[in-house]
């Protein structure tokens, strides 16, 4: 079984990226650190058919976050804040179908919108970044989100929505204890109130992982709810982009 599985989720990772059939890039990016890498394999890339942006490596620790969880018995749910075509929540319901998990529910929050314009009075460093421009590719329906997961035959009741800003939808979300979270919302605000609402629910030995960590804006984020709040485990790189670390208490 173990094998079979290990075949499965690797073969879903490929195709959430999408190497199998290698679709185009529309844009990809580069951070000025002179590293030569595949851009898709560390999520530097927006593609133009893959259901995820993320990446090889950030997908790959997202199974350890997951299966660890499981295998530890750490309790709650998961949740992606920030899910673009639905990539990595599908892979997370992936991962929880094929260790037998009958009770976790993972959580999809997005605006299903795109990026929010960020108001004049609101953080300097998000109003700079202007993301809603790229709503054009950002911006992705409730519906086909859904649909992305009937293609891999994994919508169910194990998997429920959060449409809606962050603002109105995460303070509120009926979500009780979380395992895992992975938050992918860019910008300064959108970071602060996922940590704010949800950190506090996430169990012992739970993750948290931060897709935009090499963003100053979400970096700043992240290190000011740290320091208010007491979080002191250490924060580990995962592929020059992304970051997590793991609740002790």
């Amino acid at each position: 079984m173990g094998d079979t599985r290990e075949l499965y989720l690797d073969l879903m990772k490929r195709v959430l990226i999408n190497t199998i059939y290698r679709d185009a890039a529309i844009q990809e990016f580069d951070y000025g650190d002179g590293e030569e890498v595949e851009h898709r394999l560390v999520g530097r890339d927006w593609p133009s058919v893959a259901h995820t942006m993320i990446g090889l490596k950030r997908l790959d620790n997202l199974q350890q976050c997951v299966e660890t969880a499981l295998r530890e018995g750490v309790p709650g749910d998961l949740i992606e804040t920030g899910v673009w075509r639905g990539g990595a929540s599908i892979f997370m319901r992936a991962v929880v179908r094929a260790h037998g998990d009958t009770d976790r529910t993972v959580w999809v929050a997005d605006s299903f919108q795109g990026m929010p314009e960020v108001a004049e009075d609101g953080y300097p460093a998000d109003r700079a970044m202007e993301l809603h421009k790229y709503n054009d590719v950002l911006a992705v329906s409730l519906d086909t989100v859904k649909h992305n997961f009937e293609r891999y035959g994994l919508l169910d009741d194990q998997v429920r929505f959060l449409p809606g800003w962050f603002a109105d939808t995460l303070p509120d979300a009926p979500v009780e204890r979380l395992a895992v979270m992975r938050l992918d919302g860019d910008l300064f605000e959108s970071t602060t109130v996922a940590l704010e609402s949800l950190y506090p629910k996430l169990s012992p030995g739970g993750f948290a992982i931060i897709d935009d960590y090499v963003i100053p804006a979400c970096a700043e984020a992240v290190h000011s709810y740290r320091d208010a709040h007491g979080v002191s485990e250490p924060i580990v790189d995962i592929d020059g982009t992304a970051a997590y670390w793991r609740k002790t208490a």
